[in-house]
């Protein structure tokens, strides 16, 4: 607990620092700029305020600094940067470099404050919380899209179909559906996603993963839902009721193949014969007479 409260000290301290700096390096950027302005109207006008050598000195460190502003621009895409350690840090980008690295999970990182950030997942430290419901987060920002829920704020709208999202990645997503993007792909069977969690979910097939495990009887799953369905089994929980006679399901679908017994309807049909059935187990007993 020491060592989490430290970090978590740490880590505000460098943001603080980070922030205090920022507003240095703007203050020198503005200084920066009025001294090229006057440094140009100079060029321009040849009109001096002091016609001794002093003025030519500070003409001069001028110079240096306009070469300087030069210097903080990266080479291979034209960015500028105020702070040789800002462009440092954005040349990681083109490099690949990634030089902290998690004592814990071996993932590694361009920035110490992103390290910093992602040691919040095994320390569970969740140092943003929600005034209203006490949900904590470990990372601003989700605090900020989790407040939209209790806003009922939806600035991200689709402008194709106007449904409107929360996040901006979640409108980015939902764009796929339109565009028919399908971006993740899996390089053992060529299969293709439109949402990464669902490519995620599907590799575990080729792994055999199963990360959701049941803390009562042990069994595992692939998918966290699975382990859901599977938990009320355990807790007895019905929550899926028939209208009809009241009967109780553990889960929606057994709901659905029940009230076919009510509504008589048959959604499962015979591609051969046209015979239709309520249950598909029955449709596939049915079609092994085709089989024979």
């Amino acid at each position: 607990m020491v060592l989490i409260k430290e970090e978590s000290e740490d880590v505000r301290i460098e943001v603080k620092q980070e922030e205090t700096e920022e507003r240095a390096d703007q203050m020198a950027l503005k200084e920066e700029s009025q001294e090229l302005n006057e440094i140009h109207h100079e060029f321009i006008t040849g009109e001096k305020s002091f016609s001794c050598s002093q003025t030519e000195k500070t003409s001069r460190a001028r110079a240096e600094k306009v070469a300087n502003i030069r210097y903080l621009t990266c080479q291979q895409c034209g960015k500028s940067f105020n702070r040789k350690a800002n462009l440092n840090s954005h040349m990681r980008i083109h490099t690949g470099e990634r030089p902290y690295t998690c004592p814990q999970c071996g993932r590694s990182f361009t920035q110490k404050v992103i390290l910093n950030r992602h040691m919040r997942i095994h320390s569970g430290e969740k140092p943003f919380s929600c005034k209203l419901c006490g949900h904590s987060f470990i990372r601003k920002g989700c605090l900020k899209s989790h407040m939209a829920i209790h806003t009922g704020e939806k600035p991200f709208i689709c402008n194709l179909c106007g449904n409107s999202f929360i996040r901006k990645g979640s409108l980015e997503s939902h764009m796929r559906i339109h565009t028919g993007e399908k971006p993740f792909s899996c390089h053992q069977c060529g299969r293709s996603f439109t949402h990464k969690s669902s490519f995620n979910a599907h590799m575990r097939i080729h792994t055999g993963e199963k990360p959701y495990i049941c803390p009562q009887c042990g069994r595992s799953f692939t998918h966290k839902g699975n382990l859901k369905k599977h938990s009320k089994v355990h807790s007895g929980e019905k929550p899926f009721t028939c209208q009809h006679c009241g009967s109780g399901f553990t889960h929606k679908g057994n709901l659905k193949k029940h009230e076919n017994i009510h509504t008589g309807e048959k959604p499962f049909a015979c591609g051969q014969c046209g015979k239709r059935f309520g249950h598909k187990v029955s449709l596939i007993s049915h079609v092994k007479i085709h089989m024979l």
